[in-house]
């Protein structure tokens, strides 16, 4: 495990029900792009680092979907959704739904944005459906997986992804 110079930021507004995930990493757009979109790639950074991630089905395109399972002591905690928009290397579109929760869905955009010098910053934006639903994700634990898993999105992408 390696420390990252940069912080992740999940912020929430106090009057909409969405939640703001800023990162910055040290690395092209392009091979940010492609952890963020290729499976192989995808199971080895997504979630804790307590945790494994498996894919189950992955169509990282404009109308495909997807499925995948992270299992945190012996429990599976299973994730779904449709990729709407996936344009190259700049932004990713797609719905997110928590299997054990299919009413909670919530609509996702992440943008990369190139900083120059070999630098990317990433924003995901993610809208519930309401302020109870925009809590109960923050307080799910969901900061523990968002931040370990871009600590090892850091090194996936420092090597040759």
């Amino acid at each position: 495990m390696t420390a990252s110079k940069y912080q992740t930021q999940i912020l929430a507004d106090p009057d909409l029900p969405t939640i703001r995930i800023v990162r910055e990493f040290d690395a092209p757009r392009e091979r940010v792009f492609r952890a963020f979109t290729e499976s192989n790639l995808v199971a080895q950074w997504t979630g804790p680092r307590s945790g494994t991630t498996r894919i189950d089905r992955w169509d990282c395109r404009t109308g495909g979907n997807y499925r995948y399972a992270t299992v945190l002591d012996g429990s599976e905690y299973c994730f779904y959704g449709s990729f709407h928009e996936v344009r190259a290397p700049e932004r990713i579109v797609q719905t997110f739904t928590y299997e054990d929760m299919p009413d909670g869905v919530s609509l996702e955009t992440a943008t990369l944005e190139d900083l120059g010098g070999g630098r990317t910053r990433v924003t995901m934006l993610s809208v519930l459906d309401s302020m109870q639903a925009r809590d109960g994700l923050l307080a799910s634990g969901m900061e523990v997986g968002v931040v370990e898993g871009f600590e090892k999105l850091d090194e996936l992408v420092a090597g040759s992804a």
